[in-house]
C-alpha cells in the first residue's frame, strides 16, 4: 500500500475521523490512527490489516502477550504499548458498563 501522506485528505484515517466521526472508521483505520505510524515498507494501515487479520479483530487482540504481537513485522515497544493502552481503556469501559449494569 502506498502511505497515508500520499493518500488524498478525504481518505487518511485521521482526517477522516474528524470529518465524520470515529464511528464511520472502519477497524483497521481506527488501529492506524492508534498505531500513529508505519515502518518502512508498510503504511500504518498496512500494520493494522495485518494485525487485525492475525488475531481475527480486536477480540482476538484482546488477552494475547507481547510475544504474539512481536511477531508482526514493525511492532514497535511504543506500537505494542499503544495497542495495550487501547485494549485496557476498552476492557475498563466493558467492566464500568457491567457493573454499572449490575452484570458483574
Amino acid at each position: 500500500m502506498s502511505k497515508i501522506k500520499d493518500l488524498p485528505l478525504e481518505e487518511r484515517p485521521r482526517e477522516k475521523l474528524l470529518e465524520y466521526g470515529a464511528d464511520k472508521l472502519s477497524d483497521t483505520e481506527l488501529l492506524a490512527i492508534i498505531l500513529g505510524t508505519g515502518v518502512k515498507g508498510k503504511s500504518a494501515l498496512d500494520l493494522a490489516d495485518e494485525t487485525l487479520t492475525k488475531f481475527g479483530g480486536f477480540k482476538g487482540m484482546s488477552g494475547r502477550d507481547f510475544e504474539d504481537f512481536k511477531k508482526i513485522d514493525g511492532l514497535s515497544d511504543a506500537k505494542l504499548a499503544s495497542i495495550s493502552a487501547m485494549l485496557e481503556i476498552s476492557s475498563r469501559i466493558v467492566r464500568q458498563v457491567l457493573k454499572d449494569y449490575h452484570i458483574i
